[in-house]
């Protein structure tokens, strides 16, 4: 099946356009976020300037805010491998983790356990760590291996006990680019029966996401990470989302999965986030939409390999740079942290900026605990992820540059 050319894509792209420093930007941190193509700004140009109006009405543009909302939900059914009644909408994966976390924390009493890891985001410690305050659980958490980046699965076995009522694990590491074994997890946790929670939002840009493969019960998204707007997705399984205790005023639906939301939806933002599937979709051809994604994404898969292959060999072979995580051998996304010995991870992603116009992220990512267990508390560490625009020519221009600072 023909998959678009890198050039093609980078078309959809204004960002790309930008000049900073004399050179066009090389936009390496789409793991905090990615840049958006025209045809979503258009899409929510769209709603915004033709359909616009609140849900639940009998006038012509209060039926279509409702279509459109059930199309975004049978596009994301497409995306996750899921039914369109178990996707919900919320303002990103924060806080909707933080909604199901009151919802499941309504049914824990003292002595229930939660395990959580420490290759996680604190979106997906920070709600279940909340708990242990307001409902007495106890929290285990699951180290990482620094030599590898990877999860310590010994322990994360012996931490799954008969009180385990939650496990909630990253399908990646934002800060790393591991990818976990959550079908894996998903074992562990279903042998002492207990629900799984699913961080992906890291995931989602790289590898088409499939919950029943997973087994997960939850799993949450955000649709900035894979070029939409800030608009966050939740699965959950339908029995969940119709049993589910959650926060919501009286006269809200009851009904899966509106149940789960709560007030007014940002419309605009959920017509963009799904355009942002459509146009992952619109990058290859085939007979169904799911079938679209899995070309692109086995694309976008094999040139994230090659991409990362690059970056840590390349800058494996820079003196006084150091690379963390999972080698290229091992899962993982096109992202890759490192440090450069002597500068703080703001310095050096002021000065890539700077001389060739690579834009890098820096800090602890809100992955603190793996900053933590790197002994980078201070400093922090250097992240570059690859997009579906990223070229060999960027890659390159990124690995110059830290040459060059390295020799400064």
């Amino acid at each position: 099946m023909h998959v678009a050319s890198v050039e093609d894509i980078r078309g959809h792209f204004p960002a790309l356009e930008r000049i900073h420093a004399g050179h066009p930007v090389a936009y390496f941190d789409g793991p905090g976020g990615t840049q958006v193509p025209r045809d979503v700004v258009a899409a929510m140009e769209g709603y915004l300037t033709r359909h616009n109006a609140n849900a639940g009405w009998a006038y012509p543009t209060s039926v279509e805010t409702e279509e459109a909302l059930e199309a975004a939900r049978a596009t994301f059914a497409a995306f996750l491998g899921c039914r369109p009644t178990e996707v919900a909408f919320g303002a990103n994966m924060t806080t909707l983790a933080y909604h199901v976390s009151r919802a499941l924390g309504r049914q824990l009493d003292r002595g229930d356990e939660i395990v959580v890891t420490e290759l996680d985001h604190l979106a997906n410690v920070a709600p279940w760590e909340a708990l242990a305050v307001e409902r007495g659980v106890t929290l285990r958490t699951v180290p990482l291996v620094p030599d590898t980046g990877t999860l310590d699965w010994e322990t994360f076995e012996a931490a799954i006990t008969p009180a385990t009522r939650l496990v909630a694990v990253g399908a990646a590491s934002n800060a790393l680019g591991t990818i976990n074994e959550v079908p894996r997890a998903a074992a562990i946790a279903r042998s002492e029966g207990a629900l799984l929670f699913v961080d992906a939002v890291h995931l989602a840009p790289h590898e088409l996401i499939d919950v029943t493969e997973m087994e997960c019960d939850f799993l949450a998204c955000s649709a900035y990470k894979f070029y939409g707007p800030h608009v966050g997705v939740l699965f959950a399984r339908e029995r969940l989302l119709s049993e589910l205790d959650v926060p919501r005023l009286r006269c809200a639906s009851d009904t899966a999965p509106e149940r789960l939301e709560t007030g007014t939806l940002n419309f605009e933002g959920i017509v963009g986030a799904a355009s942002a599937v459509d146009f992952l979709a619109s990058l290859a051809t085939g007979p169904t939409e799911r079938e679209r994604l899995r070309t692109v994404f086995a694309a976008l898969q094999e040139r994230g390999t090659a991409f990362i292959r690059r970056l840590w060999d390349g800058l494996g072979a820079i003196h006084g740079v150091r690379c963390y995580g999972p080698p290229p051998e091992l899962p993982r996304t096109p992202t890759v942290a490192f440090t450069l010995e002597d500068l703080p991870s703001v310095e050096v992603a002021s000065q890539l900026a700077e001389l060739r116009a690579a834009f890098v992220s820096h800090g602890d990512f809100y992955a603190s605990a793996v900053v933590e267990r790197y002994g980078k508390a201070d400093g922090g560490l250097v992240r570059a992820g690859c997009a579906c625009y990223t070229t060999d020519d960027e890659v390159e221009r990124l690995l110059a540059g830290v040459e060059e600072l390295a020799k400064a």
